[in-house]
């Protein structure tokens, strides 16, 4: 991932538009990208979304990871640690015998 990040960083660095990339701009940023991902979906069903639109998804989404990727690095986030870390937690909200099967969220278990 680092490689990666590294790679994202440099395109940014050569281009000189670190001085608009501070932490609020780029999660500005990153919801755009999200949004404009989530146009894709509009008004259609996944299915459809994805046959239409497949080439512009991976665009958007890509979008959304450069963004995120250039959001940790700002902030000094090891990502891949972060999102262990966050799978960690979401084990303990999920529990399997609780969240196998069910799009419940993990405070409507036991209602």
């Amino acid at each position: 991932m680092e490689d990666l990040i590294q790679e994202v960083v440099k395109f940014r660095n050569e281009r000189d538009w670190k001085q608009f990339h501070n932490p609020k701009d780029l999660a500005i940023s990153l919801s755009i990208e999200a949004s404009e991902l989530l146009e894709n979906f509009q008004w259609k069903s996944s299915q459809e979304a994805v046959e239409k639109n497949l080439y512009n998804i991976k665009d958007e989404l890509a979008d959304v990871i450069i963004y995120a990727l250039l959001l940790s690095n700002e902030l000094d986030i090891d990502l891949e640690q972060a999102i262990k870390d966050k799978l960690k937690k979401n084990k303990e909200k999920y529990p399997i015998e609780k969240a196998f099967g069910t799009n419940e969220k993990y405070t409507e278990f036991n209602r």
